[in-house]
């Protein structure tokens, strides 16, 4: 695995060791505030994240295109901001976190779309 794909597969094992740490941490401190953040962190983050990577090590010639580039750092920056806000509502300041939970969302919308055209000419022609 080299590239793109690489680079997401490794994104996605990072978030989920930090997802998995926070449900360990909720678990030992029986505070489980932080849960929709620690399922955001694995669903998108490990699951979603280590799919797009084995999307672009299956089909190297879509990882090349500038919309692919654009995928990983649109959904990197993306779930990053999320998870901030997330954390903050999750934490009591709704206010001050909503903003950026909203952003973040609406980033990873983006970021699929544009993975949607990235991967359906390939998967078509497979």
């Amino acid at each position: 695995m080299t590239g793109l794909a690489s680079r997401f597969f490794a994104s996605a094992l990072i978030y989920a060791v930090l997802g998995m740490t926070l449900g360990l941490v909720m678990g030992m401190t029986e505070d489980h505030a932080q849960m929709p953040t620690h399922a955001h962190m694995l669903v998108v983050g490990w699951v979603s994240f280590a799919l797009f990577g084995f999307f672009y090590h299956l089909f190297p010639a879509a990882a090349k295109s500038r919309l692919a580039a654009a995928h990983f750092w649109l959904a990197e920056a993306s779930l990053l901001i999320m998870l901030a806000g997330l954390v903050q509502i999750f934490m009591g300041r709704t206010e001050a976190g909503q903003p950026f939970a909203a952003a973040g969302s609406t980033g990873l919308l983006a970021s699929m779309i544009l993975f949607a055209i990235v991967a359906w000419p390939s998967v078509r022609r497979a």
